[in-house]
């Protein structure tokens, strides 16, 4: 299996051919600029119990977190939307491990801000079998410290690329997360947290596997 950091890195050589030198400026200026606020900081850690939740499918239907972990390790994908090529490549990736994941006991969902379409878009492009859920007003997101809002610079960069991001997100608030994954156990406590300002550095699937093997050890 090819490292998922080669595969994203890989799409960020795509990415260069086709954007100009001064969009890359305003994407690597406001990732600096994230990681200067000390967002990480406030990302929940291992040990901290993780905020239950319950979140609609694309279809409507309900899914309980609580639910999911009374089963076995439960691991928790955010991602910023299906229109980040970053979010794509990983899910992917995911897809490749869920096996691997389902028979050790857990189980997976991604979450994202946007609208149940765009939920769904995600999961039918990826042929995806595990849920994937709309986080209205990054409600969720906000209980595990991913959220931050948008500068007006990227803001105007995202509208000139064709990005209408309120229409996806339905709201006006130009908030995302952080992509991150969280392991959570059946007791409800994080045993594996990944989250990281640059949306472009993601956690090896390898290694979300490990840390499900952990959670039913623990």
């Amino acid at each position: 299996m090819t490292p998922l950091a080669d595969r994203l890195n890989a799409n960020t050589v795509a990415r260069r051919k086709v954007l100009a030198p001064e969009d890359w400026q305003t994407i690597d200026g406001s990732i600096h600029a994230l990681k200067a606020t000390g967002i990480q900081n406030r990302v929940l850690a291992v040990g901290d119990r993780a905020p239950d939740f319950v979140l609609p499918t694309a279809s409507g239907v309900p899914v309980s977190s609580a639910d999911l972990r009374a089963k076995g390790p439960l691991v928790v994908k955010f991602y910023r939307g299906a229109w980040c090529s970053y979010c794509n490549v990983e899910v992917r990736a995911l897809m490749e491990v869920l096996g691997e994941i389902r028979a050790l006991g857990g189980d997976m969902v991604a979450i994202s801000p946007e609208q149940p379409d765009g939920a769904g878009g995600m999961a039918e492009k990826h042929a995806l079998d595990f849920p994937v859920l709309s986080d209205a007003g990054n409600a969720v997101a906000r209980q595990y410290g991913l959220v931050w809002q948008l500068p007006d610079h990227v803001r105007e960069f995202y509208g000139r690329i064709g990005l209408d991001l309120q229409r996806a997100n339905g709201d006006s608030s130009w908030e995302l997360p952080i992509p991150g994954n969280f392991v959570i156990d059946a007791d409800g406590v994080l045993v594996d947290v990944f989250a990281d300002p640059d949306y472009r550095i993601r956690q090896e699937p390898g290694d979300v596997v490990a840390a499900v093997r952990r959670a039913i050890k623990g």
